[in-house]
């Protein structure tokens, strides 16, 4: 499929906003906060896919959507007829990058950090492409960024680790290995959301009298 067709199916879609079918899929479903859904979506990086899916954009080094992550209630996938880069979120001179699996894992680490200063949280949506490879080449090359292997807990995760850490050594920068506690950075998210959600409603039931002590109390 030709390049232009990938940018004008990108085009064509609408950003995420508050209420749509995608908003509510990313900051319930996934328990993004909605500052960074917004920081995201005002970087350009999002826009709204079928049926409550998310398509987050791949850039080359110049910028252009080269294919976008799908991610979804029911679907995963990537553009067709796009090429995996890097989907990128967060600092342009960055100091620091950090490489996720998904962009979805990418905005959760973000998330978690509050958005680090200085930090750029990229995806290489779950491949290790030439161009891929490419671009991390270049971005180290042009920053001397520390590179944070933020993969996944699992045998692919420490693949790309190890993968992240032979270039680092051939780059001569600084590595990482960022391990998430759980299988990957939206499932340390969500646990750490619900776990909140429990926290605040056991807090909301301490500072209500109970039932018997509203009865026994004079009118």
């Amino acid at each position: 499929m030709p390049r232009a067709s990938v940018l004008d199916r990108w085009e064509q879609r609408k950003r995420p906003k508050p209420g749509s079918d995608t908003w509510r899929y990313l900051c319930w479903s996934r328990a993004l906060p909605g500052a960074v859904v917004r920081h995201a979506v005002q970087a350009g990086a999002l826009r709204e896919g079928p049926f409550g899916s998310m398509w987050a954009a791949h850039r080359d080094k110049d910028g252009a959507v080269s294919g976008w992550e799908e991610r979804g209630p029911d679907w995963r996938g990537f553009a067709s007829g796009g090429v995996k880069i890097l989907f990128r979120f967060g600092a342009a001179a960055p100091i620091r990058l950090c490489v996720t699996e998904a962009a979805i894992d990418a905005m959760s680490l973000a998330a978690i950090e509050g958005v680090c200063d200085g930090t750029l949280y990229v995806s290489t949506g779950g491949g290790w492409s030439p161009a891929t490879e490419a671009a991390l080449r270049q971005l180290l090359s042009d920053t001397g960024a520390q590179l944070v292997a933020a993969t996944d807990a699992n045998t692919q995760g420490e693949s790309f680790a190890d993968r992240l850490r032979a270039l680092s050594d051939e780059m001569s920068s600084d590595w990482l290995r960022l391990r998430p506690p759980a299988d990957d950075w939206n499932a340390v998210l969500q646990e750490r959301s619900e776990e909140n959600a429990k926290k605040e409603g056991g807090r909301r039931r301490a500072a209500s009298p109970s039932t018997a002590s509203r009865e026994a109390a004079p009118s």
